[in-house]
């Protein structure tokens, strides 16, 4: 099926958008918490009128302008790129894939931008209310524009409220609300804004230990590590429970994917969940019906993952193997290869009526169309699986396994110690024995780069654990790329690597110039 397919070019299409992906991620996250820590400072001040918590309120606002712009230019190279690097996807579901990105440039970005240049330029020039209501209104218009990227993505993961039409050969949104509230689209928003909220507390406890350090601006850096500590202990705590029901959710709507990010390829009852393992090196997609143990070493907490997925030690959670073989009956998940016989159906039934439009035999493309496309049987029962005609065989539906599995455990593990660092830096202070602790504020500043990789983490296993789909079930990311030379894909990922690291390089001098620089008097 994928003969007629550069592969190389369908490499380089994904590598590049992987990599404006994952810089785009190290600005995003940063902007969607400090801007709440910092209304939040401001409100402090307002409420006071002390002239300490304004000059804190604009040094960490210095820092988030810094960031807020970079953010920017790389958000929307990455827009561009799924018209000039995924036309065929463009094509395919341009319709519903682009209104809730038209959203977030109409309603979230307009609002961010508006109030933006009032909350940098308008000290003394506007009330103090009206400034504080505009540093609000920048942080609620920043998550807002997460909030529509995410539910387009959240669509890419669990396709809903959509209709194919044969005509165009397009899908088409027919409800607006399913796709909105689709439960990836909920548990992704959520845990993703908590997520940027817990590595924008990191940061700003990271910083204030390094002014700590060095005896700088003691007042000012106790202050901010306490209002940080809070936030990020709250959100933190979110984000392990987003992340809980988000991994129920995927369960059922991704199974593949759920069990590639425990390596589970053998699926049982009293499944235990892995909390620290070591995979066998081996490139081999294990479908066999050899029991697989595919594991150097783990440590197991018994019976956990069934109880996750299924509130019960009793439930049977299906392993890779079990999803390729016979799919899993409970909740109507059908075979690989019984979902590649549908799709190939599909895609033969659409062949079919397409020849007839174009030789103009106008009676056989009517009798398609009643017997099948207004049926809504061959929508729900074949073409769900469209994109499963695409695959040369079962092992085609199987992502990087080691991939997907320490994505996801490094991401776990490093929020857990996010929780702790938040405890501690909140117990200290309560205690008076922070500046004594130096340990602990070396610990607080070096995990900055570690949330940030924590950050990637997280989106590795939501991007990586969903190939080989770009639309889960209906397009394989080979059949969306764009008709381009590999040449020129390999060039324009060169010229955006140079660019990227450039900015990137450029926002860390300058962010470190102005930490170094600290507060204005």
């Amino acid at each position: 099926m994928l003969g007629n397919i550069d592969l190389s070019l369908v490499d380089w299409s994904r590598a590049q958008f992987a990599l404006t992906a994952m810089y785009h991620w190290l600005f995003v996250p940063l902007t969607l918490g400090l801007s709440f820590i910092i209304a939040i400072m401001e409100t402090i001040y307002v409420k006071t009128g002390n002239e300490e918590w304004k000059r804190m309120t604009r040094f960490w606002m210095t820092l988030f302008g810094i960031n807020f712009a970079i953010g920017v230019a790389t958000g929307i190279i990455l827009e561009f790129e799924f018209g000039t690097n995924s036309s065929s996807y463009s094509w395919f579901v341009g319709d519903i894939f682009g209104a809730p990105l038209a959203i977030e440039g109409i309603l979230a970005f307009f609002l961010e931008s508006t109030f933006v240049a009032v909350m940098f330029f308008g000290w003394n020039k506007v009330s103090k209310k009206f400034h504080l209501a505009s540093t609000w209104l920048v942080a609620v218009g920043a998550n807002l524009s997460a909030l529509w990227i995410l539910v387009a993505n959240a669509w890419m993961q669990n396709p809903v409220g959509m209709v194919f039409n044969p005509e165009t050969a397009r899908n088409e949104m027919v409800n607006f609300w399913a796709v909105l509230f689709n439960p990836v689209a909920v548990d992704k928003f959520l845990h993703t804004i908590f997520s940027g909220f817990l590595l924008a507390s990191v940061f700003v406890v990271g910083v204030s230990s390094w002014f700590i350090i060095k005896k700088r601006e003691e007042w000012l850096s106790k202050r901010s590590i306490l209002i940080a500590s809070v936030f990020g202990l709250l959100s933190s705590l979110m984000v392990a429970f987003t992340g809980d029901t988000s991994a129920r959710t995927i369960a059922q709507v991704q199974p593949v994917k759920f069990a590639a990010m425990e390596a589970l390829y053998t699926g049982s009852k009293d499944a235990g969940l892995v909390a620290v393992g070591v995979l066998k090196k081996s490139d081999e997609k294990l479908i066999t019906d050899k029991a697989v143990n595919n594991f150097v070493m783990k440590i197991r907490i018994p019976g956990l993952l069934s109880v996750m997925t299924g509130g019960s030690r009793d439930v049977f959670v299906p392993g890779i193997k079990d999803l390729i073989h016979y799919g899993d009956t409970t909740r109507n998940i059908l075979s690989i290869p019984e979902m590649m016989e549908r799709g190939r159906f599909a895609r033969e039934v659409l062949d079919d009526y397409k020849r007839a439009r174009m030789l103009n035999d106008n009676e056989q493309a009517d009798i398609i169309r009643n017997d099948y496309f207004r049926t809504r049987s061959f929508l729900e029962e074949n073409f769900r699986y469209f994109g499963y005609a695409f695959l040369n065989s079962p092992e085609d539906a199987i992502p990087n396994v080691a991939v997907a599995f320490y994505s996801f455990h490094l991401m776990v593990m490093l929020g857990f110690f996010f929780i702790l660092l938040f405890i501690l830096a909140i117990f200290m202070l309560f205690r008076g024995t922070l500046q004594k602790n130096k340990w602990f504020l070396w610990l607080a500043l070096l995990s900055i780069p570690l949330v940030y990789i924590c950050s990637e983490a997280g989106w590795v296993t939501a991007e990586m654990g969903r190939q080989p789909w770009i639309i889960q079930d209906m397009m394989p990311v080979s059949v969306a790329v764009s008709q381009l030379s590999p040449g020129s894909v390999i060039t324009t990922f060169i010229l955006f690597a140079v660019l990227f690291t450039a900015l990137l390089a450029a926002e860390v001098s300058i962010m470190i110039r102005q930490i170094k620089s600290g507060p204005k008097h």
